[in-house]
């Protein structure tokens, strides 16, 4: 691997002395995990490891209104939420040697909304979504436990939502990474209808992987089932992550020609081991 050299120098007593700054030549992925609501970062810290071996930057966090800041539970709004996901989005791409060109945003349920949305302000190359919610856009600043009373959901998410109509799926619509959608087979929170909402908005990938998880529910609450979801997010990753790293060796097509022609295998069912 390639070094880079940075002569510096470092404050002592009342001078200095001079140093040599030997870091890696080559910069490394960065995946910026959102959590749902109601959860919290220390779900996903140990997926996140996983993750950072493949030679990647990982970082998770806290919304709002959660873990320290629970006592915001009630008041937050996904305009507040949003903010704390692009005040992640931006401390991780700062940190040094992260390839701000490879940012990966993993997300679940509200986390995956968060991130879809995320996709229109920053750039993103590859974007997980599990289970993603949707919202009606109307009540952006009303608190978000508040949305559930205003918001007829469960109606809202039994049918099919035009890109045109969300702002999540707006964004969608315009991301051209790769994405990866995967479902629980028995989600009575987000069902089937708001997964194809989706899949139907992502027109402009490179790629589209779509997973369901056998007898999963909504929050896999299963042990085996968050080890079938961990196995393919990071088998969908290690598989982006080293094609991209193939890429800059040896270019097999160009943007334009992968835009054309993006993934859409047939749904498979992915069985807790």
């Amino acid at each position: 691997m390639s070094t880079h050299d940075e002569k510096i120098e470092i404050a002592v007593d009342d001078g200095h002395i001079a140093g040599t700054l030997i870091t890696p030549g080559t910069l490394v992925p960065g995946v910026l995990f959102v959590h749902g609501w109601g959860g919290s970062q220390d779900k996903y810290i140990g997926r996140a490891r996983d993750v950072a071996a493949l030679g990647c930057v990982c970082l998770t966090f806290d919304l709002r209104g959660h873990a320290l800041t629970r006592g915001q539970y009630e008041t937050v709004s996904r305009a507040i939420n949003l903010r704390d996901v692009l005040a992640a989005y931006d401390t991780l791409v700062a940190r040094p040697h992260v390839d701000r060109s490879a940012i990966a945003v993993v997300g679940s349920s509200y986390g995956g909304y968060l991130g879809a949305i995320l996709t229109s302000m920053r750039p993103v190359r590859w974007l997980g979504l599990r289970a993603p919610a949707l919202y009606l856009d109307k009540g952006w600043e009303s608190p978000k436990l508040q949305l559930h009373k205003d918001q007829d959901l469960p109606t809202y998410r039994s049918n099919l939502v035009a890109p045109a109509e969300n702002r999540a799926l707006q964004a969608c619509q315009a991301f051209e990474g790769d994405a990866l959608l995967v479902e629980s087979e028995l989600d009575t929170i987000v069902p089937r209808t708001v997964l194809t909402s989706y899949r139907e908005a992502l027109t402009h990938t490179r790629s589209i992987t779509y997973r369901c998880i056998e007898g999963a529910d909504h929050g896999l609450t299963q042990e085996h089932d968050q080890r079938a979801y961990t196995a393919l997010l990071v088998g969908w990753l290690k598989e982006m992550i080293l094609g991209a790293r193939a890429s800059t060796i040896v270019p097999t097509a160009t943007p334009m020609e992968l835009a054309k022609n993006p993934e859409a295998p047939p749904q498979e069912v992915s069985r807790g081991a």
